[in-house]
């Protein structure tokens, strides 16, 4: 699965403390670091990407704003992940919108470069569907299922960040994840062999 991680040559609570000074180039850093993976995650709550657009936008702006109130972090990633997601879910309260969340696509396979063409040609025809059964998989999930593979699998958090960040406790994160393997596992298994 494609994972959208921070780059690691950057030292996020550097970064956060100089922009949390005034630093404008590390505020800019941050915000490139970030805009995608707050995309990604919003697009769990909600197709409309003008809005999801104006969430990150205006919580930049906000940060921006209230930067000297702002405490440090330990997790700047856990840090803008929960306040988009309270922005976001504010919006779409507001504006009472039940919205599905955008396909995820996984990222394409490679293929060795010893194999002959044809062999290259059915291995990505194969990982095209398997790709294909996995995205639909995850759409069949429930929404909380999706958030919890969505962070752990894609975000790369642990237990305890998925708890606090999606306000469940830490055995619901278990349940959640386990259930979410399992219906993945039948659905992706029963997808497979229809190719």
């Amino acid at each position: 699965m494609a994972r959208q991680r921070t780059s690691p040559k950057i030292d996020e609570v550097k970064l956060w403390d100089e922009f949390r000074s005034g630093n404008q180039p590390a505020f800019a850093t941050l915000y490139q670091e970030y805009v995608n993976v707050l995309f990604h995650y919003c697009s769990h709550f909600s197709q409309d990407r003008a809005l999801i657009k104006d969430c990150i936008h205006d919580l930049f702006v906000e940060l921006w704003r209230h930067r000297q109130n702002i405490g440090p972090t330990t997790s700047v990633r856990f840090y803008l992940m929960a306040s988009i997601k309270r922005k976001l879910v504010r919006h779409i309260t507001a504006e009472q919108k039940f919205c599905n969340p955008d396909d995820l696509r996984p990222g394409e396979g490679f293929t060795d470069s010893d194999r002959s063409y044809e062999m290259a040609l059915i291995q990505n025809e194969e990982d095209t569907h398997l790709n294909s059964c996995l995205a639909r998989a995850l759409d069949r999930l429930p929404r909380r299922q999706r958030e919890a593979v969505y962070l752990k699998f894609y975000q790369n958090m642990g237990n305890e960040e998925i708890s606090k960040l999606m306000d469940i406790n830490i055995q619901s994160v278990y349940n959640l994840i386990f259930g979410a393997l399992g219906n993945l596992k039948k659905h992706v298994s029963i997808e497979r062999f229809a190719m």
